[in-house]
C-alpha cells in the first residue's frame, strides 16, 4: 500500500537516492541528454528543473546553493555559464522525456531524458514551420471585384509563361550556337591529324632515301678490304713460285 507516499523511493534509502539523483543530474548538465528508466527520468526532472531556474540569478548564494545539490564544480560552471544563458527566456519545462520501449533483461521502461533547447533538430523544424492561416467567408462582396481579380490573376499567369517562352528561344539559341562552334573544332581537329599523318609519311620517306644512299657507299667500304685480301694472297703466290 502507498499510503502517505508523496514520492517515488526508487527502492533505495534518502541519501542513495540523493547521491544518484545528483550524479544523474550533473551528467545530464554535462552532456545535455542521458538515458534512463521512465521513473528514475521523472524524479530526475522534480530534481534537476529547480535548480535551473536558481542558475537564472548568477549570485554567490545560487551558486552555493545548486552546489549544494550537485557536488561538482565543473556542473556549477556550466548549468551557470552555457545552460542559463540558453534557458533565460523559457518559463519552466526545461527537460523533455521520450520513452524509448522496454529493456531487455528486466523488460523495465526505458526514457531519454534532455534538456529542451539543445536539441537543435526540433528548434529548426519548429522555426520552419508557418503560421496557421483560417479561411473566413464573407457575404455581400460583389461579383465584378471577384471578375477583376481573375482578370488579374490571368495576366499575371500569361506574362509568366511568355517568359518562359523566350527564355527557352534564348537558351536554345545559345545551343545551336555552342553545337556549331563544337564542329568547326572537331574539323579543325580532323584537318590537323591529317597535315600530322601526311608531315609523317615524308619524313619517313627522307630518312628511306638517306637509308638507301648510306647503303652503296658501306658495301664499297667492306669490299676494300677483301680485294686487298686477294692481292697479298696472289703475291705470295707468286713469290712461291719464283722460289721454286
Amino acid at each position: 500500500m502507498r499510503h502517505r507516499k508523496s514520492f517515488n523511493h526508487l527502492g533505495r534509502n534518502s541519501a542513495s537516492r540523493k547521491a544518484m539523483l545528483s550524479n544523474m543530474a550533473t551528467s545530464l548538465i554535462m552532456h545535455k541528454r542521458i538515458t534512463t528508466t521512465v521513473a528514475k527520468a521523472k524524479e530526475l526532472r522534480k530534481y534537476v528543473e529547480p535548480l535551473i531556474t536558481k542558475a537564472k540569478e548568477d549570485t554567490t548564494n545560487s551558486r552555493r546553493v545548486v552546489f549544494s545539490y550537485l557536488q561538482d564544480k565543473f556542473a556549477v560552471t556550466e548549468l551557470f555559464r552555457e545552460v542559463s544563458s540558453k534557458v533565460a527566456d523559457r518559463p519552466g519545462g526545461y527537460t523533455r522525456i521520450i520513452k524509448l520501449g522496454t529493456r531487455l533483461g528486466d523488460n523495465a521502461e526505458m526514457a531519454m531524458i534532455e534538456l529542451v533547447d539543445y536539441n537543435e533538430l526540433l528548434l529548426e523544424e519548429k522555426g520552419t514551420k508557418k503560421a496557421k492561416t483560417t479561411r473566413r467567408r464573407r457575404g455581400g462582396k460583389k461579383k465584378e471585384t471577384t471578375e477583376a481579380t481573375a482578370a488579374v490573376a490571368t495576366e499575371e499567369v500569361v506574362e509568366p509563361k511568355e517568359e518562359i517562352a523566350e527564355e527557352k528561344q534564348v537558351e536554345d539559341k545559345k545551343a545551336e550556337k555552342t553545337e556549331e562552334k563544337e564542329e568547326v573544332r572537331a574539323e579543325e581537329k580532323v584537318e590537323e591529324v591529317k597535315e600530322e599523318v601526311v608531315e609523317d609519311k615524308k619524313e619517313e620517306k627522307a630518312e628511306e632515301t638517306k637509308k638507301e644512299e648510306k647503303a652503296p657507299v658501306e658495301d664499297d667500304v667492306k669490299e676494300e678490304p677483301e680485294a686487298k685480301k686477294e692481292k697479298e694472297e696472289k703475291k705470295d703466290d707468286k713469290k712461291e713460285e719464283k722460289d721454286k
